[in-house]
């Protein structure tokens, strides 16, 4: 037995047939999954590349050991911001686009868990 539904995949609409598992229908009297396009009602905008502004946060929980940017500096994408050692690793955590180093949030030797703000950007 075939089984129809309406799905949404980044805003487009398809229609598409499932066949059921344990079903008695043949597999040859199913037809091939159709995905069909269905006008949606609004179009979904265009992620940004990536937005300057914003924190900086970090990845996972840890020491930061130094800090490589001072406020007010200019920064380019993947200039490194700062030292994070996690598990006994060095990591070092970049810019993740271009901007200005608005603020520090962290001092050398702190720690920081997962989410927490540590480079503001602007």
């Amino acid at each position: 037995m075939v089984k129809k539904y309406k799905v949404t995949v980044n805003g487009q609409s398809y229609d598409v047939g499932v066949e059921e598992v344990g079903s008695a229908a043949s597999p040859a009297a199913v037809a091939a999954p159709v995905a069909a396009p269905v006008a949606s009602a609004a179009p979904v905008p265009a992620a940004p590349a990536a937005a300057a502004a914003g924190s900086v946060k970090a990845p996972m929980p840890g020491t930061v050991l130094s800090i490589k940017v001072a406020a007010g500096q200019a920064v380019k994408r993947g200039a490194v911001l700062l030292i994070l050692e996690a598990m006994k690793m060095e990591n070092e955590i970049c810019a993740p686009a271009d901007g200005t180093v608005a603020a520090i949030r962290v001092q050398a030797g702190s720690t920081v868990n997962t989410g927490d703000p540590m480079v503001d950007l602007a």
